[in-house]
C-alpha cells in the first residue's frame, strides 16, 4: 500500500462517536498497514437542536444526514454511525458496509447506589429518558414513573442522576460500556421489560456505492452473526415503518447454534404494548423476522403505530429537562 495512502472517516463530535470512529480507525489501520485515518467531525441536526424533543424534531435522518452529505460530495470516505439511528432507506449512491460485531444490545438503569432493578425505584420515581420506545415501556410497568424528556451526551444525563435531579436514567449499555463506566450501571434491563431499539448496540459503516478501494479496506471488519442480526432487526423496522416517532423495537441474537429474534411496538402512553419473538436457523433469518412482523400485525401493530404517530410528541405529561 502506498506510504500515502488515506482514508477519511466523518464523524459526530460527541464523547461517544469519537470513540466509535476511533475505534474503527484504528481497526483500519491495524488491517491496512500503511493506510492513514483521519477522523472528521460534522456537526449534524440532531447535535444542533438540543432542546428539542426527539419525537417532535423527526427522524429521517436526524444524525446522519450531515455526514452523509459529506460522504456523498467526497468530504469523507466513510462514515461511522450508532446503527439505532441509521434509518432503514438510504440517500441514492451510499450504501452500509460489513457490520462490526456488536456489543450487549440491552438497555441499562442508571440509579443511586443500592438500586439494582427498575422494581426498587419508589412510585412517582423521576427517570430520565428521551426515547419514545423507552417511554412507552417503562408506562406499561404501571408504577407511576415520572418520565422526564432528557437529552445530551452520556456524561450530561448520568449527571443528573449523581446530582439528584432524577431519580434514574436509561441509557443503551453499549455506549457506557465503550466509554469504560460500567460501575454506573445499576443493572442491566431484560429484553422481555424493555426491547431494545434496532441495531442498537452496532456500529454501522457507510460509504459510497462505487467507492471499491474503501469497500476492500473495511471488508475485514464484518462480524457475520452480528450483520444476521442487525439486517433481521432492520427488516421488522422497514415493513413496520419504524423510527424515533414511534416506539418499536426488535432483537436478535444467536444462542448455541439457534437464531432468536423478538420484536415490541406500543402505543406512546404504555396502554397497549404487544410483543412476538421466534426462532430458528440462522439462514432463515429474514423469514423469521417477517414472521415476527406478522404476529405483530396480527396483534393490532397498525392500530397501535398510527396511534403513536399521532401522539408523537404531544404527550404533556413528560417533563422537559435537557441538557
Amino acid at each position: 500500500m502506498p506510504a500515502n495512502a488515506k482514508l477519511r472517516i466523518g464523524s459526530r463530535g460527541s464523547m461517544l462517536a469519537l470513540w466509535q470512529s476511533n475505534h474503527i480507525k484504528s481497526a483500519l489501520e491495524t488491517a491496512n498497514p500503511g493506510l492513514e485515518v483521519e477522523v472528521v467531525i460534522i456537526k449534524t441536526q440532531g447535535d444542533i437542536i438540543q432542546d428539542v424533543a426527539l419525537s417532535k424534531i423527526g427522524d429521517k435522518g436526524l444524525f446522519t444526514k450531515e455526514l452523509e452529505v459529506a460522504l456523498a460530495n467526497g468530504d469523507v470516505d466513510l462514515c461511522v454511525h450508532s446503527m439505532k439511528d441509521v434509518p432503514t432507506a438510504l440517500p441514492e449512491g451510499l450504501m452500509l458496509g460489513p457490520i462490526p460485531k456488536r456489543v450487549a444490545a440491552y438497555d441499562a438503569l442508571i440509579a443511586p447506589a443500592g438500586v439494582t432493578s427498575l422494581d426498587e425505584l419508589a412510585v412517582g420515581a423521576r427517570i430520565g429518558t428521551g426515547s419514545l420506545r423507552r417511554r412507552a415501556q417503562l408506562y406499561a410497568l404501571d408504577k407511576g414513573f415520572e418520565l422526564v424528556q432528557l437529552r445530551g451526551n452520556l456524561d450530561t444525563r448520568i449527571k443528573k442522576v449523581e446530582e439528584g435531579l432524577l431519580d434514574a436514567v436509561i441509557l443503551a449499555a453499549a455506549g457506557i460500556n465503550r466509554l469504560g463506566w460500567q460501575d454506573r450501571i445499576a443493572a442491566i434491563i431484560p429484553a422481555e421489560v424493555m426491547t431494545p431499539a434496532v441495531g442498537q448496540g452496532a456500529l454501522a459503516l457507510e460509504l459510497r456505492e462505487e467507492d471499491e478501494l474503501t469497500a476492500e479496506r473495511v471488508s475485514t471488519l464484518s462480524c457475520t452473526t452480528t450483520e444476521i442480526c442487525v439486517l433481521a432487526e432492520r427488516h421488522i423496522m422497514r415493513v413496520l415503518e419504524g423510527g424515533c416517532q414511534v416506539p418499536i423495537g426488535a432483537h436478535a441474537y444467536v444462542e448455541e447454534g439457534v437464531f432468536k429474534i423478538c420484536g415490541m411496538v406500543a402505543k406512546t402512553d404504555g396502554s397497549k404494548v404487544v410483543r412476538a419473538k421466534a426462532e430458528g436457523t440462522a439462514a432463515k433469518s429474514l423469514e423469521l423476522a417477517q414472521k415476527v412482523v406478522d404476529d405483530l400485525l396480527s396483534l393490532g401493530a397498525v392500530e397501535i403505530l398510527e396511534h403513536a404517530r399521532q401522539q408523537a410528541g404531544e404527550d404533556g405529561s413528560v417533563t422537559p429537562i435537557y441538557g
